[in-house]
Order: C-alpha cells, then structure tokens, then sequence
C-alpha cells in the first residue's frame, strides 16, 4: 500500500511537471487582428460629403503626411482615424463657418490595407511569397500556397513572427508535423501582418 501511495504521488508529479511543456504558447491577437474596424492610412481615397453643400464636398487622397485638404477649413489629419471619428472632426471645424454642418466621410479606396493586411512566408519553401490575408487561412495554407517545402527545409523549426499590442512575437511551428504526421497543434489560424520563415538544416 505505502509502495502504492508513493508511485501515485510520482505520477502526479511527473503529470504536473509535464502539462504544457510540450504544447506551444498560443499566439497573441495581432494588431490588425480586429480587421472590422478600419483606420484611414496614407494613400486611401476618401469622398467627404457636406449635405446641402456640394461646393464643399470634395473627393481627396489622404496625402504622405496623413492630411487632406477640406474646402474652408484647409488641412486636417485623416490617417489614423476612424471614418466617423474624421467626420465629426471636419464638421467641429465647418461648425466655425457654416451652421450645423452635416458630414459624411467614405472610403472609396481602401489602399493602404493593401499593404498591411497582408500575410508572407519567406526562406526554405518553393516561391516566397506575399499574398492577401484571407480570414481562416492558417500557417499550413500559407506554406502550400507558395508549392510546399524545399528537400532542405528545418520545417519543425519554422518561425511565425507577428506583431501584437504588447510588441513582437515569435512562435515556433513544428511544420513537418502538421505536414507529415498530422499534428496541427502548431497550425496557427494567421492574422494580418504575419510573417512565417522556414529555416533550411544546418550540414
């Protein structure tokens, strides 16, 4: 009975020592990961409309240093901003000029997302790659976009780096085991901005 008390204790110990030092750190959100709310960024087209004014309704590129040009009131900043938030800002300065202004901002070229909400896989695979973020599309996705792994790849040693609100991550993909055992615990769904890099063996 005693031998017995001690080989659960051990069991537990070992089970205690063991849980979670072999699963991977589950990723943290990107910053672009709530892809439903858009911030305006340079190079987007945007069309401000003021009701009842059409001389002061304009269709503007947001310009290399984030502003746009707004009949009367001149330069505001647009990048960064929400279209709504941008809205209320022009029509708190038209309010100086014209009464009770009322201002709509839409964007009609959502060119700056072009960049960033972009996904890429670099190193050991057939053709590095850059291509749209698609939401679902997971590491594996990526990799098999690009033709698969080269014979010299380190696939169980890849790398998804990604950007989050507390800084830069890296998180260990174990791709040869998604690939060839159907292991997907490391199959991480990809967020916009993410960047996966498949090293090739040391010899």
């Amino acid at each position: 009975m005693y031998k017995i008390g001690i080989l659960l204790i051990s069991l537990v110990l070992f089970g205690c020592g063991t849980t979670g030092g072999g699963s991977a750190e589950k990723p943290e959100d990107s910053v672009w990961a709530d892809v439903g709310t858009y911030k305006i960024g340079v190079g987007d087209q945007l069309n401000v409309s003021v009701w009842r004014n059409p001389d002061l309704s304009v269709s503007v590129p947001v310009r290399p240093d984030g502003l746009i040009s707004v009949p009367l009131i001149g330069d505001i900043k647009a990048s960064d901003h929400e279209p709504e938030q941008l809205a209320n800002n022009i029509k708190a300065a038209l309010g100086n000029f014209i009464k009770n202004p009322q201002v709509t901002v839409v964007i009609t070229g959502a060119n700056s997302s072009q960049f960033l909400h972009r996904v890429r896989v670099t190193g050991a695979v057939q053709a590095p790659t850059s291509v749209p973020y698609q939401k679902g599309m997971t590491v594996m996705d990526l990799v098999l976009v690009t033709g698969g792994l080269i014979e010299f790849a380190d696939a169980n040693n890849t790398k998804l780096y990604r950007t989050t609100k507390s800084g830069a991550k890296v998180y260990t993909v174990r791709m040869n085991d998604i690939l060839e055992k159907g292991d997907i615990s490391t199959n991480y769904v990809l967020q916009p901005g993410d960047i996966v890099t498949v090293p090739e063996r040391l010899f």
